[in-house]
Formats: C-alpha cells, sequence, structure tokens
C-alpha cells in the first residue's frame, strides 16, 4: 500500500466497523466486509456455520462479518484457552466457550471500542462467564506470553497492514504446541495498482489480502511450522456481493489457514 500510511487504514478501519457496531448490522455505506443484500443469517450459513451455532450465540453477536468458519478446523477442548483475534460482536468466542468449558478461556481482542462494548454486554446479558473481551491491536496484543492453546479469527489478519507483526504477536502468546485455525481472505494474483490504494476496499477485506505465497513466508518467518493454506472456491459465491459489480473474485478467495509453534 504506497499512498496511505498504516495510521490512515488503521483510522479507517476503525471507523468502519465503528458505524458496523452502532448499526447492529451491515450496512452498504460502511465498506465492511460483507454482504449489503444478504442478511447475518444467511451469510452465516453461507460461510459453513449451522443453525444451532446461530441460535447458541446471543442476539446481535453476529453481525454477517466473516470469511468462513474457523470454528470447523480448530479442534477446541475442554479446558483450553482461546484467543480470538478481532472478536468483534463476539460470535466466534461465544461458539468456542462452550468447548473451552470451565476450566478453559475465551479471550477476544478488537481494536474498535464500540465493538468491545458489544460484546462485552452480550457475554454479560447472556451469562458466558469464561468469555471475556479487551480492546487492543492484533499487532500488539493485551496477552501474556505462553498463554494461550488456540488461535482463531475471521477475515480480521487481512485488514492489518503489518501481518508480521501480527503473526509475531500470535507465536508470543501461543504455548508450545498451539496453533492457528484462521479464515481469512487471501489473494491469489497481483491487484490492479487502484484497488491496492483504494482505502475503501481495504476496509472491505479486498485490497489488504496478502498474496498465498508471501503470506506463508510471513507466517514461516515468525516461527510456525505445519503451515497449511487452503483456498476455498466456494467462498467466491458470496464474496461476489462484498463489492457488486467488480471483478473481485479475480483476485481474492477466502482460505483456512492453520500453523503450529512448535
Amino acid at each position: 500500500m504506497n499512498t496511505y500510511n498504516n495510521d490512515n487504514i488503521k483510522n479507517k478501519v476503525r471507523e468502519d466497523y465503528s458505524k458496523v457496531a452502532l448499526l447492529n448490522t451491515l450496512d452498504s455505506s460502511s465498506g465492511c466486509c460483507g454482504s449489503p443484500i444478504l442478511v447475518n443469517s444467511e451469510l452465516s450459513l453461507n460461510m459453513g456455520y449451522k443453525n444451532s451455532d446461530l441460535k447458541a450465540v446471543p442476539d446481535g453477536s453476529n453481525m454477517g462479518l466473516g470469511c468462513g468458519n474457523p470454528q470447523a478446523i480448530a479442534s477446541i477442548k475442554s479446558g483450553e484457552y482461546v484467543l480470538d483475534l478481532g472478536s468483534g460482536g463476539g460470535f466466534d468466542s461465544f461458539l468456542a466457550s462452550p468447548q473451552a468449558g470451565e476450566s478453559g478461556k475465551v479471550i477476544g481482542v478488537d481494536m474498535t471500542p464500540e465493538m468491545v462494548s458489544k460484546a462485552r454486554s452480550n457475554a454479560e446479558k447472556s451469562g458466558f462467564s469464561n468469555v471475556e473481551f479487551r480492546l487492543g491491536e492484533i499487532e500488539y496484543l493485551p496477552v501474556a506470553d505462553n498463554s494461550i492453546d488456540v488461535i482463531i479469527s475471521n477475515c480480521v489478519i487481512n485488514l492489518s497492514p503489518d501481518k508480521q507483526q501480527v503473526f509475531n504477536e500470535a507465536f508470543r502468546v501461543l504455548k508450545s504446541g498451539g496453533r492457528l485455525a484462521i479464515s481469512d481472505v487471501v489473494a491469489f494474483a497481483k491487484f490492479p495498482d487502484e484497488v491496492r490504494s483504494n482505502l475503501t476496499l481495504y476496509s472491505s477485506c479486498i485490497s489488504g489480502a496478502e498474496e498465498i505465497d508471501k503470506l506463508e513466508q510471513i507466517i514461516r518467518n515468525s516461527g510456525f511450522e505445519n503451515i497449511e493454506i487452503k483456498p476455498k472456491d466456494e467462498s467466491k459465491k458470496f464474496m461476489k456481493e462484498w463489492a457488486p459489480g467488480t471483478n473481485l473474485t479475480d483476485f481474492v478467495v477466502s482460505a483456512t489457514i492453520e500453523a503450529v509453534k512448535p
């Protein structure tokens, strides 16, 4: 991204997702990833969640912000400590809660105060005692070293202008043997300059997507092993609605990203 610095990007992303939190829904003018046409439940079902998942979370926590289902690859066990990067309204954190159980814990981190307030309110109203939400940037996690068993994230890391720092931090907070279970947008072709430099498309989870080979190298540079990045071609069906009238699916696709800290 040549036209804007990191602060420009973060401020734009924070502003747009604050709007989503306050509106309690997606809005086509907000510039955030998701379809302005489909309702949140439809979006989540298209991403691989089940109706039972949608019924298990507090009202208002499913905001349709995502590009996949990290729960499907996380294999969370009772007693594990789970970290949700970019937790939003708390949807994936709340789904992880019963899997972690009373002896485990789920920590959601989000840089948007309005999202953190919404998630905390959802947790309190619905009695999720093993879930907490912290305000912070995923590049500088408010989490102790070697304290987390599994990191989940849903369509958030692409929004960071410093992905190397994100994975460095993920490596720091994971225990030895800890793992990544991430759904995110990746690029499989080079963007035109006008796409890469478009701040609105950055907030829409498009122009910040990293090319697969480069992303794998970033993750490896952080120290991770057993790295697997698996594009999901079926995701193009719902991603076409993120920026109607564009050919974004010629460049990006949703993928699952897994890796282990040795």
